[in-house]
């Protein structure tokens, strides 16, 4: 048992974070198993979100991530995937370098 106020607040926090690790884990194979029963092109893009939160939450590698993207847009088709993985994709705005011309003598 931590003794400490510090300890006992880790132990808490971890305890706190594991049960929400876990339960964003099980939403994560339900999704995955309801794309692999049928894939279809909104179902990639649910588990394009979630994987996606799942790297920012720190739960998988963005490799992993992207590995696994691979290997379920493959599933589906290239057709559908171009129109999930363009949706995606956003265009930067345009930088306006302003110029400043030397005066001559």
């Amino acid at each position: 048992m931590p003794i400490s106020l510090s300890a006992k607040k880790s132990l808490r926090k971890s305890l706190k974070n594991h049960k929400d690790n876990v339960s964003f884990k099980n939403r994560l194979k339900a999704i995955i198993k309801k794309f692999l029963a049928k894939p279809t092109s909104e179902d990639l893009k649910e588990v394009y979100s979630i994987l996606d939160k799942a790297v920012k939450k720190n739960i998988f590698h963005k490799n992993k991530s992207d590995r696994l993207k691979s290997n379920y847009s493959k599933k589906v088709g290239k057709d559908v995937v171009k129109k999930v993985v363009s949706k995606k994709s956003v265009a930067k705005k345009a930088t306006v370098k302003k110029v400043i011309k030397k005066k001559t003598k």
